[in-house]
């Protein structure tokens, strides 16, 4: 005997239900797997350095930088007094790359520079790379702070 059409329906919509919600639960379930703390930290700190850079606050942008880079490379008053001279007109990231499943990441910016004291505008570009410091739990710069003697 065969089953009534409505109950037939009946079934098939079911298992659509069954098979909608075992799809639901399941982009839930990878969703919750991607989140990568270590991700948002470097999006956080990449943030928070390249407004300090625009703010052309070169203090505050040495405090991004790791301590066995500055023992190896300290940043001399010279080199503080000489980017003070400048203003940040513009600041663009031209490329990123992670490496070392997610620890080490490096970026391009092309940073745009006026010195008021010669009223000119200069172009560098910064080459930036970044570590994660487990220990300290956050992003540290490894190549120092941008060269405004360096032509792009």
């Amino acid at each position: 005997m065969k089953p009534h059409f409505a109950v037939q329906k009946a079934a098939r919509f079911l298992t659509g239900a069954r098979l909608a919600m075992w799809l639901i639960l399941s982009s839930i379930a990878l969703a919750s797997c991607l989140y990568n703390p270590v991700e948002e930290d470097r999006a956080e700190a990449f943030k928070q350095y390249e407004t300090i850079i625009r703010w052309s606050q070169w203090d505050a942008a040495a405090d991004f930088i790791a301590p066995e880079y500055l023992a190896e490379h300290p940043i001399t008053q010279l080199d503080l007094e000489r980017l003070r001279l400048f203003r940040v007109t513009s600041y663009v990231v031209r490329s990123t790359g992670v490496f070392d499943e997610g620890m080490t990441a490096r970026q391009s910016v092309e940073i745009r520079m006026f010195n008021s004291n010669q009223a000119v505008e200069r172009t560098i570009v910064d080459d930036q790379e970044w570590r994660y410091n487990a220990e300290a739990k956050r992003w540290l710069l490894h190549s120092g702070l941008p060269d405004p003697t360096r032509r792009s």
